[in-house]
């Protein structure tokens, strides 16, 4: 799905995070590979810090973003959240999609460009971040369980 003639710009990314969303990418490959290749190629190339330090203004898990598409200028606040937690009628958007993926770990003022799987290229400029006191990772580690249970 990206396309690497696009500059990306550094992204941060805590080590709780990392590991679940490789989980998760590794995991959803088979039934979304353009997204779940997205995501993985974004935790490959993020600096990963320690699970502990606070990242203001650094797009986490269960961060309220507010982001700007700068071909329309539309602009959005949403949530990036798990899979399991998406609900596009609260602005809870899965960090398996096109838009989530491209947002973890920028920063207020960083632009990305990506390509969506109909091929569009868009570019979302982040304007605002506040982390939720939740990043969800437990109801994901749950969630996988389960799903491992399946299996």
């Amino acid at each position: 799905m990206s396309d690497r003639q696009f500059q990306l710009p550094p992204i941060t990314i805590t080590t709780n995070d990392a590991s679940r969303l490789r989980l998760l990418a590794k995991s959803s490959m088979t039934r979304f590979p353009r997204v779940a290749h997205f995501l993985a190629e974004e935790i490959d190339r993020a600096n990963v810090i320690p699970g502990q330090v606070i990242l203001p203004g650094v797009i986490r898990m269960g961060s309220r973003v507010t982001y700007r598409d700068e071909k329309t200028g539309r602009v959005r606040e949403v949530t990036l959240v798990y899979p399991h937690e998406a609900d596009i009628n609260l602005n809870r958007i899965s960090v398996l999609t096109p838009v989530g993926a491209a947002l973890i770990g920028l920063s207020v003022g960083q632009t990305i460009e990506f390509q969506t799987p109909t091929r569009e290229k868009r570019s979302l400029a982040v304007v605002d971040v506040s982390t939720e006191s939740s990043a969800g990772g437990e109801s994901f580690d749950n969630e996988l369980a389960s799903e491992q249970n399946k299996e």
